[in-house]
């Protein structure tokens, strides 16, 4: 397939851009205006809303992974701005570009994420659950709704709710290694609440899946079907690892250091099940907590 994929610089999108071209897909970049010096691909500019439609005609598919890290700093006014433009105008953007084309590709598949349910305890959150509340889940909500240009235009829009993607070389995972490596790692608050995650090996996969398979259309939960608590989490890390996880942080703490993000990111509970997937046929390769980390760590099992 021709396939184009924004955000191809971050985590997901590059190690997604990688798998796709080794499996004989070919690849465009839709890079920002500001793209770093030899950086090939197409150019558009969310913030002055330009973006040609010539060199997008006969796609066979778009993946949609660009906005704003929400973790790289307190959720100041101008952060949740900068943020939201990202991602909802971002998709807007893109899909009325998509909705205008002689020939639109076939899918889009967009990113979203589990705060579009906000902080629901030990719930169990299918796709037909309702949304949250909070900021998180507001966004979200304005990040879907922002595609319906390309689903007006016939063209199938997939939205992954992405979970907490777990990965050695970036994202949440490698900054929690080293205060657990140094064995001063603990839960976080009373550890009670849930944290749906996902390999991001895994989460490749089910992009891949969400191209090939047209049974899936509109909101589909992407992370394992074996969602932990962060008490469970802090558990399993230290036992991968080999640590103890005996230093708790108080919520209060996290509210202090982080402010609304460390609710947000850190303190709510979102215990997500893949229904969609499942029944489409998508068979995690990592669906338990201890072997995707001993994977990703390269840690060999102690039995």
């Amino acid at each position: 397939m021709k396939i184009l994929v924004t955000g191809s610089t971050g985590l997901i999108g590059s190690t997604l851009a990688q798998h796709l071209s080794g499996e004989g897909h070919t690849v465009i970049r839709l890079l920002r205006a500001r793209a770093r010096p030899g950086e090939k691909g197409i150019l558009w500019d969310i913030q002055m809303g330009t973006l040609d439609p010539q060199p997008l005609e006969g796609l066979d598919a778009v993946v949609h992974l660009a906005g704003e890290n929400i973790a790289a700093g307190r959720w100041t006014l101008t952060r949740k701005a900068i943020i939201r433009d990202s991602r909802v105008k971002g998709t807007r953007l893109l899909s009325e570009t998509l909705g205008r084309l002689t020939q639109p590709p076939k899918v889009l598949v967009c990113a979203s994420a589990m705060g579009y349910y906000g902080d629901r305890g030990d719930e169990l959150l299918t796709e037909d659950s309702a949304s949250g509340s909070g900021f998180l889940a507001e966004l979200c909500r304005e990040w879907e709704a922002a595609s319906e240009p390309a689903a007006a235009r016939g063209i199938r829009v997939v939205h992954l709710r992405i979970g907490l993607v777990l990965s050695a070389e970036g994202g949440a995972l490698k900054q929690m290694l080293p205060p657990f490596k140094l064995g001063v790692g603990g839960r976080l608050g009373n550890g009670k609440q849930y944290m749906s995650w996902i390999a991001l090996d895994d989460l490749v996969g089910v992009i891949e899946h969400a191209l090939t398979h047209d049974t899936l259309v509109g909101p589909v939960n992407a992370a394992s079907p074996n969602p932990v608590t962060n008490l469970e989490f802090t558990k399993t890390l230290g036992r991968v690892l080999g640590r103890p996880t005996v230093f708790p942080v108080p919520s209060l703490a996290v509210r202090l250091l982080f402010g609304e993000m460390g609710d947000a990111l850190l303190l709510s509970s979102a215990r997500l099940e893949p229904v969609r997937l499942a029944a489409s046929g998508f068979v995690f390769r990592y669906p338990q907590l201890e072997d995707a980390l001993r994977c990703l760590l390269r840690k060999p099992s102690s039995q």
